[in-house]
């Protein structure tokens, strides 16, 4: 890393080939021990049941939002009672608000931990810290009972448990570059999201069959068969990220850098800001487009369960077995995905799953009306696009950032994400508000995912020499 006269870091400057020979220069001449690669690729696996356990599909959608958390007299009512369905809406908004205050919480400590872990060579420890967090707070939730009085206790845990998953994945993010080269940096990403999907796929199997033979007989009552899903989605995090500790190397970290202290930190992240608009541009707009469109794309795994149930009648079963299928298709497809990635490019496969997706949700609104399989079959292409494009984009976010700054510009990654994240939601919100159902939802963020592919349209990054 250079710095100005004025003793300000300062990024180095790119040539027309991009960041990509500077940050993979050391590993360009040597192969990555396959052990590492697939320890690096298996914290995905270890974190997805979270995500598809924990917020998207069982403990959030099916519990804590649920009419166990409603009071008594209130959940006895029918479920088209409009007093229930406030009562309801209420529960969902209450869980935004607290969501909404761990976004922010992220959008303030995301780039300034990736730029400690930076300048110290600390990723992993910064990793290793979110990740048994991680692993606490969903032990924790065993202690959210079926009761109304534990709602907010809930929804402050799930909460705080998204903020140390964005943080454990900006350094995990941030480690890509020490096991891939230049013509592995797609394939080993999409590696990570494929075995995240699988892992997701199998979290949610063990759901199904721990219903399907009514937990052995054991009592469940107190919402205890939810709160032993979110007992064991700990064990597994903490037993498959161990492999990662154990085997991943620690990129160095820059000489030279002097201690900063916390106030400083914020400085340095806003010249992080200044610099990387003037001396990488296309880097930073492609921050900007591709914080639009992965807002779509959570908004097409946040809203796909409450879209199954409510428009097109899915009970719990069939939510639960479609998050299944759709991680599964999205678990295939990213790691066939990831292949291609080095042969044709990361922004060819996103520009491509971006299309994809408009089509596939715009199919979704117009047969809205046509039953269960129509979702079925266009709710999973929605899922084949969605990995390949977020594999993708982080595969081409590591081949242009500078050297030095992994951890900083994935910061900034996670941080634009957040500064935006109101948009899927927003989206959502807006076109049920005025059209007064549902199925409308998806083409609010359809109109996301279009706005984010005409920002990628005007993206120009360099191509990795071996693509030219």
């Amino acid at each position: 890393m250079t710095r100005s006269t004025g003793g300000t870091p300062e990024i180095p400057a790119t040539a027309d080939s991009g960041a990509l020979p500077v940050m993979f220069q050391d590993l360009e001449e040597r192969p990555v021990p396959r052990r590492n690669v697939a320890s690096w690729a298996m914290w995905d696996w270890a974190t997805q049941p979270f995500n598809s356990v924990i917020l998207t599909f069982v403990f959030v959608s099916l519990y804590l939002v649920s009419d166990t958390f409603l009071p008594e007299n209130v959940a006895r009512l029918a479920d088209d009672d409009p007093i229930k369905e406030s009562a309801l809406a209420d529960l969902s908004t209450g869980y935004g608000l607290v969501s909404t205050i761990a976004g922010l919480a992220i959008l303030l400590l995301a780039p300034i931990l990736g730029q400690v872990a930076d300048r110290k060579g600390r990723k992993k420890r910064w990793l290793l810290i979110a990740t048994a967090l991680l692993a606490l707070l969903q032990f924790s939730l065993f202690f959210v009972f079926a009761d109304p009085s534990y709602f907010w206790l809930g929804a402050i845990l799930v909460s705080l448990g998204a903020v140390a998953s964005e943080i454990a994945g900006v350094n995990y993010n941030a480690l890509l570059v020490s096991v891939s080269t230049p013509r592995t940096v797609g394939k080993v990403s999409g590696l990570g999201w494929g075995l995240g999907y699988i892992g997701g796929i199998l979290a949610l199997v063990a759901v199904v069959v721990l219903n399907a033979v009514e937990w052995f007989g054991l009592d469940t009552s107190g919402g205890l068969a939810y709160r032993l899903i979110a007992v064991g989605c700990a064990v597994w995090t903490i037993v498959f990220a161990i492999p990662l500790f154990r085997n991943v190397p620690e990129p160095p970290a820059p000489p030279g850098e002097p201690p900063l202290g916390f106030a400083a930190w914020f400085r340095a992240f806003f010249r992080s800001i200044r610099d990387l608009f003037r001396s990488h541009r296309p880097t930073a707009w492609f921050l900007l487009a591709s914080a639009v469109y992965r807002d779509g794309l959570g908004g097409v795994f946040a809203f796909g369960g409450v879209l199954a149930a409510v428009a097109f009648g899915f009970s719990p079963n069939e939510v639960i077995l479609f998050g299944i299928a759709a991680n599964l298709v999205a678990g295939i497809s990213t790691v066939l995905a990831g292949r291609l990635d080095d042969r044709y490019g990361a922004r060819a496969i996103i520009l491509t799953s971006l299309v994809g997706l408009v089509v596939s949700a715009l199919g979704v609104f117009l047969l809205h009306d046509a039953g269960k399989l129509p979702f079925w079959i266009l709710g999973l292409a929605l899922c084949a696009f969605v990995g390949p494009a977020q594999a993708s984009t982080r595969s081409l976010l590591a081949r242009v950032t500078p050297e030095h700054m992994q951890g900083e510009v994935f910061g900034l990654y996670a941080t634009t994400g957040r500064v935006v994240s109101f948009l899927a939601p927003g989206m959502w919100t807006l076109f049920i508000a005025v059209f007064g159902a549902t199925y409308w939802g998806i083409l609010g963020i359809a109109i996301v995912l279009v706005v984010g592919l005409v920002l990628m349209l005007f993206v120009k990054l360099p191509r990795p020499a071996h693509l030219r």
